[in-house]
């Protein structure tokens, strides 16, 4: 299957290795910066000859790609998704899919229009303790879920926001809730049935004067179904990265996920008593070695059969736009004082421009 990967930045390498064991025909690397090619072809020699482009449509046409994954700044994914889709290309879209829900849906729009595969790389939903978890929801084991809480307790200095220009802004990328934390509010969706029916929150920026957004966000959410979502997300934690944690508080269960990346099961107890809790912490925690953890190669693994079997990717582009709208609903929310009710309007990271 031939493949393309649109911007070359600090997530590129997670999407080379993924592709490449997934037995992709890379045919092509695009991005504005000649250097960041150059940085990622020496760093894997199996890609040195693969050609380069500065513009993706010139990409598009030379070499027409089945599926390309973009991973450049946030506020470019939408239109450059589109021109992709109209070229016929399926498409993996690093997160978040867009910065706006008009964006998202103009997206799902034009795949259903060409239909074509778009997967939202949400790729801890296959962490092995994230998908343990999931099935004891599917099982029906926590019983009711009372509520559920997400903690991303991370660190970012000033000399992160100063590698590349478009970080923290509202034009191009949004906060911690946009940027740092909504692969876990994407996991607290997934948990809870992905049906928000209304959220209060308090956003705020404490400790980083020279980006646009949030540094900290605080929310929680009632769900069509009953259930609550609590979200803490900071990147002002002293000391470097701490954790990004799933609670689930059930009748008949409580799960914890903690880690890096929620790759650490802490507490597994079922009233159903089916499993041991020492086994299935050890079984199904593992370590990674970064933040973007191991999920990317699982992720293409299942977009590539999803294009050969015709069926939905198992993070679809309705899932990423479920999660884009909780951030966002979350920021107008904070920025109003109030609660915001589901199905929002649209709403765009730029209608928060000026905020802080």
């Amino acid at each position: 299957m031939k493949y393309a990967l649109i911007g070359c930045g600090r997530v590129s390498p997670n999407h080379i290795v993924a592709a490449t064991k997934n037995n992709l025909e890379l045919v092509g690397l695009c991005d504005v910066s000649k250097n960041a090619v150059y940085e990622l072809k020496e760093k894997y020699p199996l890609i040195k000859n693969v050609k380069f482009y500065k513009d993706y449509k010139k990409l598009l046409e030379e070499q027409k790609p089945e599926l390309v994954a973009i991973a450049t700044e946030s506020g470019k994914h939408a239109d450059i998704a589109v021109d992709c889709i109209n070229a016929g290309c399926n498409v993996i879209i690093e997160k978040p899919i867009a910065l706006s829900i008009a964006d998202a849906q103009k997206i799902i729009d034009a795949a259903e229009k060409m239909n074509v595969k778009v997967a939202a790389n949400h790729q801890n939903r296959f962490n092995a303790s994230i998908q343990k978890i999931r099935s004891a929801v599917e099982q029906g084991r926590f019983g009711r879920i009372f509520h559920a809480t997400t903690q991303i307790r991370w660190s970012r200095s000033e000399s992160y926001y100063k590698q590349a220009d478009w970080r923290g802004t509202w034009e191009m990328d949004g906060g911690a809730l946009m940027n740092q934390c909504i692969h876990n509010i994407d996991l607290l969706n997934w948990m809870l049935g992905e049906e928000p029916a209304e959220v209060i929150a308090m956003t705020d920026n404490l400790n980083h004067s020279y980006i646009e957004c949030e540094d900290v966000g605080l929310a929680i959410v009632r769900y069509k179904n009953g259930a609550y979502g609590v979200v803490e997300g900071t990147v002002n934690i002293f000391g470097g990265d701490m954790e990004e944690a799933l609670c689930i508080f059930g009748e008949n269960g409580t799960v914890k996920a903690d880690g890096t990346i929620n790759n650490i099961i802490e507490n597994w107890r079922f009233a159903d008593e089916l499993d041991d809790e020492e086994e299935v912490k050890s079984a199904f925690s593992a370590p990674v070695e970064h933040i973007y953890g191991k999920g990317h190669t699982a992720l293409y693994a299942d977009m590539v059969e999803a294009i050969e079997q015709d069926r939905k990717p198992y993070v679809d582009m309705y899932a990423g736009k479920k999660a884009l709208e909780l951030v966002l609903a979350i920021y107008q929310a904070a920025a109003m004082g109030k609660s915001v009710k589901f199905p929002t309007d649209n709403i765009s990271t730029l209608d928060f421009k000026g905020r802080f």
